[in-house]
């Protein structure tokens, strides 16, 4: 029986199929994953058959012993939540997967990238949460995949729905091997920074006060709804780090291990490292601006105003930079930037550039000891094995 509900495969094979190391690049573990082949199917439903014995004892005292806490209980006010737009459970998270399979086109054409970070309603599947918490078995919904994609054209990994699957088995295997992957030091991957420790800045960042509308709307969905886009986690996070802040992904990690729905070790460890160019990804000098990603997307603001209704009344031409706007515009969007909506804490043209700088010097004291390339030579882009060769070898 095999008792793989959490990962498609386990992580110790994946290892051992690799010399005794994890593969440190995507393309790496598909070439490892290929040899190994397809994970194995899930079990089937228990029936009523299946439990016609079994029997749970049970006690009118067990509910008062063993009932569910109240919010109140747990310490949480109600009225401060926000929406209840995830509801748990087995039951949701099929009832979820079989809303999203039915739309069998938009599954095989589905690629990551092209997704957008800053829509009204999520432009993704949003079923991490029910993957995270084991609602959802990643083996079945790399199976309904897998149905779907036989005898038609799809995506491919990375940016497919199979690649999503993979990105997290790459995550799993490299936190399982890796010893303090959580942690910069004592981390053999990651790339040792000096970080700043400034608090001023990081409590403006988890609370949606940095100033850059882009970011404090990202920030509040978070803090509000428990999800954020796989894009507007990019943007956050490198502003937090190399792009603006200067303030070490730890920091950034644990305020997601908070606030998200999905938060996972592994995941959240290994994509911090990633975004903020200290592991994995080592194109430092590629950096989200706070302002101009999300216009790609969202050229009126539309989700600037639904997370920051006291920006709503700007125009377009400011809703990105209200700091810029004339201060007889501000009087009538009845918002003074500066005591409404804070100016920005940092000059983003000023730090990122000082930043890249601060990142090419602790990539320079690596090199000098690892013997690591240059950043700007690697990335190259070379044939990965598609999702059909898995099917090859056993």
């Amino acid at each position: 029986v095999n008792f793989i509900t959490s990962h498609l495969f386990l992580c110790c094979r994946v290892i051992a199929e690799n010399n005794g190391k994890p593969p440190l690049t995507y393309v790496r573990l598909q070439t490892v994953l290929s040899s190994i082949g397809p994970p194995k199917r899930p079990c089937s439903a228990p029936t009523k058959e299946d439990m016609k014995d079994c029997c749970t004892p049970w006690k009118p005292s067990y509910e008062e012993i063993y009932g569910v806490p109240t919010l109140e209980e747990l310490g949480q006010d109600p009225s401060k939540l926000g929406p209840h737009l995830y509801p748990g459970g087995e039951s949701e998270a099929l009832r979820r997967l079989d809303l999203h399979m039915k739309r069998t086109a938009w599954v095989c054409n589905f690629k990551k990238p092209e997704t957008e970070p800053n829509t009204l309603t999520p432009s993704t599947t949003v079923l991490s949460p029910y993957m995270k918490f084991g609602c959802l078995s990643t083996r079945t919904f790399y199976w309904r995949l897998t149905e779907i994609y036989h005898g038609k054209k799809h995506s491919s990994p990375p940016v497919s729905l199979h690649g999503q699957l993979l990105w997290r088995e790459f995550f799993y295997t490299a936190g399982a091997a890796i010893p303090n992957f959580n942690k910069m030091e004592g981390n053999s991957v990651c790339v040792q920074v000096d970080w700043d420790d400034n608090k001023e800045y990081l409590k403006a960042w988890s609370e949606a006060r940095t100033g850059y509308p882009f970011i404090d709307a990202i920030m509040t969905q978070l803090r509000t709804e428990g999800w954020i886009h796989h894009l507007a986690r990019h943007a956050v996070a490198c502003f937090l780090t190399r792009g603006d802040l200067w303030i070490s992904w730890e920091e950034g990690q644990q305020v997601f291990e908070e606030l998200l729905l999905d938060a996972d070790w592994s995941l959240n460890a290994g994509n911090w490292q990633w975004l903020s160019a200290s592991a994995f990804f080592h194109q430092f000098f590629r950096v989200y601006s706070p302002v101009a990603f999300g216009k790609k997307t969202d050229k009126n603001g539309d989700y600037i105003k639904k997370y920051l209704p006291i920006l709503k009344k700007f125009p377009a031409e400011y809703i990105y930079e209200p700091w810029k706007s004339p201060r007889s515009l501000q009087e009538r969007a009845g918002c003074i930037i500066g005591k409404d909506y804070p100016k920005p804490i940092v000059e983003h043209e000023i730090v990122s550039k000082r930043n890249i700088q601060r990142m090419k010097a602790a990539y320079a004291r690596r090199s000098g000891t690892s013997g690591e390339k240059d950043p700007k030579s690697q990335g190259v882009k070379r044939k990965a094995p598609s999702v059909s060769q898995f099917f090859k070898k056993k």
